[in-house]
């Protein structure tokens, strides 16, 4: 992948790892695009990076993500770089009343929509690389986070099949696969202990640069080596009671 002189949409670019994604994008000198549900967010996101360009979308709903990529096919139809970047975690419990509920929310945000648009953005002629935002917990599931992890074990063996699907289109397909950092991801104060966005976004850029297709840091790093007995026993110290 080029790092520069790309036209890039990133879901869920408004905060966390996905604003880290932005400056380093921009700094660059690329052309970036972000969507939301949170206009207010939105809206801190550009002020804070005047050049970004946002959109506003509830990646949830069908009709929405239709709207998006017709949006871009209209306004910005040399976009060449897709991150599916947004998602959602619940910290939950199957015995919880809105258990249900709530996974499949988690389901629609980590799976559906990067799906659909995946579907959507591969036919665009300028498209030449899509980023998909995975976890080290697709390798080991942190119990308190059960369909989080699902999804994102999901999301990693999707982006496998992926790589090997869209090569005939010839179409680049990178896998970001971060550990705990430093965001709200999951509520306020969850990861306050765990490394900053900074480093993350430092390392992986690169790991970019070495033109590496799957980008690792720290815990995701650890558990994409993994042997078996070693992710049994990861497994075991994560979720202990």
């Amino acid at each position: 992948m080029n790092l520069s002189n790309n036209k890039i949409l990133i879901t869920g670019g408004a905060t966390g790892i996905g604003l880290g994604l932005v400056e380093r994008f921009l700094i660059d000198g690329n052309t970036v695009i972000i969507c939301g549900r949170r206009q207010e967010a939105l809206n801190e996101a550009q002020a804070k990076f005047p050049a970004l360009i946002t959109k506003q979308c509830d990646l949830n709903n069908e009709n929405d993500r239709i709207e998006l990529f017709n949006w871009i096919q209209t306004n910005h139809n040399d976009l060449n770089v897709l991150v599916n970047n947004a998602g959602i975690q619940n910290w939950m419990n199957i015995t919880d009343e809105d258990f249900y509920q709530r996974a499949k929310i988690e389901i629609t945000t980590n799976i559906e929509a990067p799906i659909h648009l995946t579907t959507l953005f591969m036919n665009m002629a300028s498209l030449n690389t899509i980023m998909n935002v995975t976890s080290g917990l697709s390798f080991v599931p942190l119990t308190k986070t059960p369909v989080y992890s699902a999804t994102k074990a999901f999301f990693h063996s999707l982006t496998l099949s992926l790589a090997e699907l869209l090569k005939a289109k010839n179409i680049e397909v990178i896998e970001i696969i971060p550990p705990a950092l430093n965001t709200d991801l999951g509520g306020k104060g969850l990861h306050d202990q765990a490394p900053p966005v900074s480093a993350f976004i430092e390392s992986i850029f690169e790991q970019l640069k070495e033109g590496k297709t799957t980008l690792t840091f720290g815990f995701s790093e650890m558990m994409s080596k993994a042997t078996p007995d070693e992710l049994k026993q990861a497994f075991a110290r994560m979720n202990q009671a």
